[in-house]
Protein backbone atom coordinates (compact mmCIF):
# COMPACT_ATOMS: atom_id res chain seq x y z
CA UNK A 1 0.00 0.00 0.00
CA UNK A 2 1.56 3.30 -1.30
CA UNK A 3 1.43 6.66 1.02
CA UNK A 4 -1.59 8.14 -0.34
CA UNK A 5 -3.19 4.78 0.03
CA UNK A 6 -2.34 4.73 3.32
CA UNK A 7 -3.42 8.39 3.87
CA UNK A 8 -6.78 7.71 2.28
CA UNK A 9 -7.78 4.70 4.44
CA UNK A 10 -7.04 6.46 7.63
CA UNK A 11 -9.42 9.24 6.11
CA UNK A 12 -12.06 6.26 5.37
CA UNK A 13 -12.10 7.58 1.70
CA UNK A 14 -12.55 5.31 -0.44
CA UNK A 15 -11.41 2.33 2.24
CA UNK A 16 -13.92 -0.73 1.59
CA UNK A 17 -12.77 -3.81 3.56
CA UNK A 18 -9.32 -2.70 4.45
CA UNK A 19 -8.52 -1.64 0.79
CA UNK A 20 -8.40 2.09 -0.65
CA UNK A 21 -9.76 2.90 -4.02
CA UNK A 22 -9.30 5.85 -6.14
CA UNK A 23 -13.32 5.90 -6.58
CA UNK A 24 -15.67 6.93 -4.56
CA UNK A 25 -18.32 4.11 -2.67
CA UNK A 26 -22.06 3.79 -4.17
CA UNK A 27 -24.51 6.10 -3.30
CA UNK A 28 -28.50 6.09 -2.84
CA UNK A 29 -28.54 8.27 -6.11
CA UNK A 30 -26.79 4.98 -8.02
CA UNK A 31 -29.41 2.63 -6.60
CA UNK A 32 -31.95 4.95 -7.87
CA UNK A 33 -30.60 5.00 -11.08
CA UNK A 34 -30.58 1.56 -11.11
CA UNK A 35 -33.84 1.39 -9.73
CA UNK A 36 -35.44 3.79 -12.26
CA UNK A 37 -33.62 2.10 -15.25
CA UNK A 38 -35.41 -1.32 -14.61
CA UNK A 39 -39.13 -0.17 -13.97
CA UNK A 40 -38.33 1.52 -17.13
CA UNK A 41 -36.92 -0.71 -20.06
CA UNK A 42 -38.23 -4.45 -20.50
CA UNK A 43 -36.19 -7.62 -19.91
CA UNK A 44 -33.14 -5.55 -17.84
CA UNK A 45 -30.19 -8.42 -16.89
CA UNK A 46 -27.41 -7.59 -14.64
CA UNK A 47 -23.84 -7.88 -14.89
CA UNK A 48 -21.67 -7.50 -11.54
CA UNK A 49 -17.73 -6.06 -12.53
CA UNK A 50 -15.01 -6.89 -9.62
CA UNK A 51 -13.90 -4.34 -7.75
CA UNK A 52 -10.63 -2.70 -9.05
CA UNK A 53 -7.54 -0.91 -7.52
CA UNK A 54 -9.26 1.95 -9.32
CA UNK A 55 -12.94 1.85 -9.36
CA UNK A 56 -15.41 0.20 -6.82
CA UNK A 57 -17.59 -2.95 -7.46
CA UNK A 58 -20.03 -1.88 -10.51
CA UNK A 59 -22.87 -3.61 -12.04
CA UNK A 60 -23.91 -2.94 -15.98
CA UNK A 61 -27.69 -3.32 -16.65
CA UNK A 62 -28.60 -4.29 -20.05
CA UNK A 63 -32.40 -3.93 -21.49
CA UNK A 64 -33.42 -6.11 -23.70
CA UNK A 65 -32.75 -4.00 -26.93
CA UNK A 66 -28.81 -3.82 -25.56
CA UNK A 67 -29.27 -0.16 -24.23
CA UNK A 68 -27.55 -0.32 -20.38
CA UNK A 69 -26.09 1.98 -18.08
CA UNK A 70 -23.33 1.49 -15.34
CA UNK A 71 -23.38 2.10 -11.57
CA UNK A 72 -21.21 1.65 -8.58
CA UNK A 73 -22.55 -0.76 -6.22
CA UNK A 74 -21.09 -1.47 -2.59
CA UNK A 75 -20.54 -5.38 -3.85
CA UNK A 76 -21.66 -8.68 -5.14
CA UNK A 77 -23.75 -9.13 -1.91
CA UNK A 78 -25.37 -5.73 -2.80
CA UNK A 79 -25.99 -6.59 -6.40
CA UNK A 80 -27.50 -10.07 -5.56
CA UNK A 81 -29.75 -8.53 -3.45
CA UNK A 82 -31.06 -5.45 -5.44
CA UNK A 83 -31.24 -8.28 -8.23
CA UNK A 84 -33.53 -9.94 -5.97
CA UNK A 85 -35.81 -6.65 -5.26
CA UNK A 86 -36.07 -6.03 -8.98
CA UNK A 87 -36.71 -9.54 -9.74
CA UNK A 88 -33.84 -9.80 -12.40
CA UNK A 89 -30.40 -11.97 -12.89
CA UNK A 90 -27.74 -11.28 -12.63
CA UNK A 91 -24.81 -12.95 -13.92
CA UNK A 92 -20.89 -12.62 -13.16
CA UNK A 93 -19.24 -10.28 -16.02
CA UNK A 94 -16.26 -11.92 -15.76
CA UNK A 95 -17.95 -15.48 -15.99
CA UNK A 96 -20.15 -14.70 -18.88
CA UNK A 97 -18.84 -11.65 -20.19
CA UNK A 98 -21.47 -8.77 -21.76
CA UNK A 99 -24.28 -9.64 -24.36
CA UNK A 100 -24.19 -8.81 -28.37
CA UNK A 101 -27.38 -7.03 -27.75
CA UNK A 102 -25.30 -4.63 -25.75
CA UNK A 103 -22.46 -4.40 -28.49
CA UNK A 104 -24.90 -3.71 -30.92
CA UNK A 105 -26.69 -0.74 -29.06
CA UNK A 106 -23.17 0.43 -29.03
CA UNK A 107 -22.40 0.37 -32.78
CA UNK A 108 -25.84 1.91 -33.49
CA UNK A 109 -25.28 4.42 -31.01
CA UNK A 110 -22.00 5.81 -33.08
CA UNK A 111 -22.25 8.68 -35.75
CA UNK A 112 -21.75 7.40 -39.09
Amino acid sequence: MGLLDRWRARRGRGAVGGRATLDRGSQREDLRHLEEFVASRRGVEGYVEPRTAVTEATIVLVAADGEWTRRRIGGPEVARRLSRELAIPVYDAQVTGYPQRMRDWNLRQKPD
